[in-house]
This record gives structure tokens, C-alpha cells and sequence, in this order.
């Protein structure tokens, strides 16, 4: 049998080789039912532990704590036994593969549930895959020193694919890190009931921005560049990056000024020109407001910094409604405005305190002026429609009472006609 393999240039591994392929063989498949076993087992809980430091949203973290719990235990299981023996090169190969997948999967559910892109995932997956495989069967040095030597050099630099490849690794982690770590921290100021929304949404920008930093230190570190070699060309770029995101860091700076007077706020009423609506997010750079008509406005936050801003909640939530009204002049006065008092009370929108009250405003060209005036505690909700249902109310009051709602007439008067023309039939 060997030599009929050896003629068609196959070698038939030893026996003793065959054996310790079968024992890795089984040890992977007990090392994947000890995972599955503890990811059922952990999972549940470790996503109630999710869910309430981390809270829930649409990647559904929390859901793939089974599979996460069961590839990092596969993994774990089968590195110990890896190192556990002197295995030979097949059986080693076999170990190695599969911790080399199973952290491959871990890496790519652990990035996907922070609602990264897929191929952020894909990348650092393959990433994890190829160097552990290495490692369980030769060391990283042999990659290591193929992957170093493509590549060229730039003056006194050595650019290569190796050196590529460690940068992308090292910004996507960190990367990945940074959006856990916000998402756990972002949900932990949430949590804090000592704090109002303004609070909450300031002390979530300033970490988010403390994260990045952190990071950025981090990750020159990891690279070993010496910031000592930008402070030849840092003046220039500071002034670039000064003049080109001038705009940027204006409305950053803006947002935090507003978040820390606390004028405006998510959830308040404001207008700003000609749009009305409430304050649905303050960004890095714009203000998100809703409108009644789901039309969503991004105002920059300069501009609300600088512009006329009328905030309906800015002490209160309570909002005057002035709903105009006009009566003939030949009406019963003090009976329409009892009428328009009705109307204005039947509304549940409608504050009794302080008490719906009638203006007279003028005396119009073809009616008399009224103005009906409520509170409403609820301008989020919108005011068109309280201002619809008082008016449904007392167009049937009036109706029912003989009051006349006037609308305006015109007499045309004819001083004389033309010569030899006579006046229209049915005239006089």
C-alpha cells in the first residue's frame, strides 16, 4: 500500500501519526460539545448582563451571546490542549485550524453585534484566522518575514504589507473597542437617575470624545510611531486641519455650549425661522428637529447659537393658543363669547388653569375680532389640532344659536354708463 502511494507521489502518514490525528480529531469534537453545552448554559445569563449594562438595540448583541460563549470556550479548550502535548505536525494542524476558526467566528460575531460593517468583521476574522493557524503550526516568524519583505522603502521608512496590515489590524480593534466601550458607557450615564437629558447627552459626547482620544494615544503607542517626528510638519497641519474643519469644531463646540446651558434640550419645542417642531437629537454637527409633518430638519448648531430661537419648554411646557374669530357686527356679543368659552373647554388637551378667555381684538372691516385663547402643557403633541377641534365645536354652537359668521361682500355702485349703452338687464 506504501509503495503504491510512494509510486503516485503520495506519503501515507505513520501509524502513530494517524493516531494522534484521530485523538486531536476527537478532542475538537468534545472541545465543540463542551461549547455548545456552555453556551446555552452562560449565554441566557451573560445577555441578562448585557442588556442591563449595555441596554438593548437593533444589532441584538444580547442574541449572539450564545454563539460568542461558545466559540471563545471551543477556542479556549482546544489552545490549552494544543500547548497541552508535543503534537505531531498533522494533528497540530488539525488543533490549530480549529482555533484559528473558532476565533475567527468569535472576532466576527463580537464586531458585528457592535453594528460595525460586515467587512470590518470579515477583515479582522481572517486576520485572527491566519495568525493563530500560524502560530499553532510554525510561529508567526515565517509570515511575519514573508509578509516584511514586500514591500519598499521611502528614504529612511520601510513601507511593507506586513507594516500595512498591522496598521488596519490595530485602528479597526481598536476601533471595535471603541464602540463597545462607548455603547456600555453611553448606557451607564443613561442609567443615572441623578441626571437630566441635557446632562445625560453632555457627559455622553465629552466620553465619546475622551474615548477617541485615549485611543488614538493607544494606538500610536502599539505602532511605536514617535510624536516627536510630527513636530516638523505639525504647525502647518494644525493650521491646515484649523482652516478646513474650522466649520466642524465650531459646531461641536456649539453643541457642547448648548447641552451645558442647558437652553436647549432633546424633547424641547423651538422655532427657528420657519420650522417648528421638537428637538429629536443635538449631533456633532446639526440639531435634529421633527416637524408635525415627519419632515426631519439638521440646523447646524452655530446657527442656533447665533439665530433668533423661540423654545416653547425652555421653563415651562406650557403653550398659549391664539385661535382668531369673527362674528357680524348684528350678533349677540356676550352670547357668541360664552359660545367661544364652550368650545374652547371641551378640548381634554385644554388646561382649566389658567381658564380658556375671549379677546375682542377689533372692530374689523366686515366682522368683530375675537381672539379665543387656552393653554395646552403638551406642545410636542402639536397645537393644530387643538385648534381644529375648537373651532369644529363652535362653528355647531354658533350654528345652533343663530350666531353668523361674516364673510366679506362688496356693492358695486355705477355712477353712469357710456353713451349710447344701456344698463344690463336686471339691473336698475
Amino acid at each position: 500500500m506504501r509503495d503504491w502511494a510512494a509510486g503516485l507521489g503520495m506519503t501515507i502518514p505513520d501509524y502513530p501519526v494517524l493516531v494522534s490525528a484521530a485523538a486531536a480529531l476527537v478532542i475538537v469534537f468534545l472541545a465543540w460539545l463542551a461549547a455548545v453545552m456552555f453556551g446555552r448554559l452562560l449565554g441566557s445569563r451573560l445577555a441578562h448582563l448585557w442588556e442591563h449594562y449595555a441596554g438593548t438595540r437593533r444589532e441584538a448583541m444580547a442574541d449572539r451571546m450564545c454563539a460568542l460563549v461558545r466559540y471563545a470556550t471551543a477556542a479556549l479548550i482546544l489552545e490549552i490542549a494544543l500547548h497541552a502535548d508535543n503534537w505531531p505536525p498533522l494533528a497540530a494542524f488539525i488543533l490549530g485550524f480549529s482555533i484559528a476558526a473558532s476565533a475567527a467566528m468569535l472576532v466576527r460575531e463580537l464586531v458585528r453585534g457592535l453594528d460595525i460593517p460586515g467587512w470590518v468583521a470579515l477583515l479582522l476574522g481572517a486576520a485572527a484566522f491566519v495568525a493563530l493557524l500560524a502560530d499553532a503550526l510554525h510561529g508567526l516568524a515565517p509570515v511575519t518575514g514573508l509578509l516584511d519583505r514586500i514591500g519598499f522603502t521611502a528614504g529612511k521608512t520601510r513601507v511593507s504589507l506586513l507594516a500595512a496590515i498591522r496598521i488596519a489590524v490595530i485602528v479597526l480593534a481598536l476601533y471595535a473597542l471603541v464602540r463597545l466601550a462607548s455603547r456600555v458607557f453611553n448606557h451607564s450615564i443613561r442609567r443615572a437617575g441623578s441626571l437630566d437629558t441635557a446632562q445625560q447627552l453632555l457627559a455622553q459626547k465629552l466620553g465619546g470624545v475622551a474615548l477617541v482620544v485615549i485611543a488614538f494615544f493607544a494606538g500610536i503607542d502599539m505602532l511605536g510611531i514617535d510624536l516627536t517626528a510630527f513636530t516638523v510638519f505639525s504647525g502647518a497641519f494644525g493650521l491646515a486641519v484649523g482652516f478646513g474643519l474650522q466649520k466642524t469644531f465650531g459646531n461641536l463646540i456649539a453643541g457642547i455650549i448648548l447641552l451645558m446651558d442647558r437652553s436647549i434640550k432633546p424633547g424641547d419645542v423651538i422655532v427657528v425661522g420657519d420650522s417648528v417642531g421638537h428637538v429629536n437629537k443635538i449631533g456633532v454637527r446639526a440639531v435634529s428637529i421633527v416637524t408635525r409633518d415627519g419632515k426631519e430638519h439638521l440646523i447646524p448648531n452655530e446657527n442656533l447659537m447665533t439665530q433668533e430661537v423661540e423654545n416653547w419648554s425652555y421653563t415651562n411646557t406650557n403653550v398659549r393658543i391664539h385661535i382668531p374669530v369673527g362674528i357680524a357686527y348684528d350678533c349677540d356679543v356676550p352670547l357668541a363669547q360664552k359660545l367661544m368659552i364652550e368650545a374652547a373647554t371641551q378640548p381634554a388637551r385644554v388646561l382649566r388653569v389658567p381658564r380658556p378667555n375671549v379677546w375682542l381684538r377689533a372692530f374689523g372691516e366686515s366682522s368683530l375680532d375675537h381672539e379665543i385663547l387656552v393653554w395646552i402643557k403638551d406642545p410636542e403633541a402639536g397645537i393644530g389640532s387643538v385648534r381644529s377641534e375648537i373651532l369644529n365645536r363652535l362653528l355647531v354652537l354658533f350654528k345652533e344659536n343663530g350666531i353668523a359668521v361674516p364673510y366679506p361682500q362688496r356693492d358695486l355702485r355705477v355712477r353712469e354708463w357710456p353713451e349710447g349703452g344701456g344698463a344690463p338687464a336686471g339691473t336698475s
